[in-house]
């Protein structure tokens, strides 16, 4: 397929905010070796947490209410590890070795899901170009929805702020089952191929390998060892996924896309209109950073502005860099903006309502 054109930074200046920021954040916060030792401990904790609720499905599935129960928490967990556990490991954030993150990444293979193609999604494409059309593809990933202000509009669009309340608890299964082939196999705004030679033959065995583990252990060994139909035991991994959904999705709208979010564009040569480490917090917001319950939930997301600036940085640092961030951001006179996650899911909407119409020409001042 055709290669994309690379965005191009700004290169930064003397006076960059981001050379001083890091130095500091480098000689205080990252020397904390707890903090490390305390990612390692909570991502290990989780994958246990995980396999134990599997277990107890195994056990105690025989009753249709713990059935559900435990299913649902699976569901649960498994979204904390991907945020959490899994996230940090892409990032080569969560063990201090490479190999080490890598060999933890193949667990994530037991979820279904394929480490090769979400590094290369998430890093290559999202991070490196974060609210960038035709590069950000964490954004823009289905007609279904309009987001960029660029993007055509479709006469369905006007209902998206309605319809995506029931699409975005399918998100889990979109991304293992349907998503993945379509960035294996797809050709359609297939981004990933286009900045990828070829897709080793290796990950195409693994895909399909994984996806098959994955099914027969959550889905069909209970549908075998338990006395009980198998459309409960569906019903009961179905829910699995949409509960599951439902808590990750809180994260993926709340940091990018609410009603005042940024998508900055290129010139005709390509290039952005501001430095990198500007651009990361243009385009990037948190949510509920002073709540223990959301930062032990969702990880590097809270913190979403530090994770932008120090993505190889394991997501335990990031409530001691927060508060740096906001003093160079005062200091700088650069945005910072943190909201509460009702606040933020609730801006996300507002932005589908309007971005579901034709924007008019007499408010955007085109005229």
């Amino acid at each position: 397929m055709e290669k994309l054109k690379r965005p191009v930074y700004l290169k930064a200046g003397t006076d960059d905010f981001f050379k001083k920021l890091r130095t500091e954040v480098n000689e205080t916060v990252l020397q904390n070796s707890s903090l490390y030792l305390l990612n390692v401990v909570k991502s290990l904790g989780l994958l246990f947490l995980f396999f134990l609720f599997y277990g107890c499905i195994l056990f105690f599935g025989n009753s249709t209410p713990l059935l559900f129960l435990f299913y649902i928490l699976c569901g649960f967990t498994m979204i904390v590890l991907f945020i959490n556990a899994f996230h940090d490991a892409a990032h080569g954030a969560l063990f201090k070795k490479a190999k080490h993150n890598e060999w933890f990444l193949y667990v994530l293979e037991l979820f279904g899901s394929n480490h090769w193609l979400w590094m290369r999604r998430h890093i290559n494409l999202h991070h490196a170009y974060p609210n960038v059309q035709d590069w950000d593809i964490d954004i823009k990933q289905s007609d279904i929805i309009r987001i960029f202000p660029n993007s055509p509009v479709l006469k369905y669009h006007k209902y998206q702020h309605i319809y995506m309340w029931f699409i975005y608890p399918l998100y889990s299964l979109n991304w293992i089952y349907i998503r993945d082939f379509k960035d294996f196999f797809g050709n359609k705004n297939n981004y990933v191929k286009k900045i990828v030679d070829t897709i080793p033959q290796k990950q195409v065995f693994i895909l399909f390998t994984a996806k098959i583990i994955n099914l027969f252990y959550i889905l069909f060994i209970p549908m075998i060892l338990l006395n009980q139909p198998w459309y409960l035991v569906l019903a009961g991994w179905l829910a699995m996924h949409l509960f599951g959904s439902v808590l990750g999705v809180v994260a993926l709208v709340s940091t990018h896309v609410d009603e005042d979010a940024n998508f900055p564009g290129t010139d005709e040569e390509g290039n952005l209109s501001a430095t990198w480490a500007l651009h990361q917090m243009i385009v990037t917001k948190d949510f509920s950073t002073n709540s223990k319950l959301a930062n032990f939930l969702y990880g590097g997301f809270t913190h979403h502005v530090a994770h932008h600036l120090f993505p190889g940085v394991g997501h335990t640092y990031y409530p001691y860099i927060t508060p740096i961030i906001i003093k160079y951001a005062k200091e700088y006179d650069l945005p910072y903006t943190s909201y509460p996650f009702y606040h933020a899911v609730r801006s996300h909407f507002r932005m589908l309502k309007n971005k579901g119409i034709k924007e008019n020409i007499l408010i955007t001042g085109e005229i």
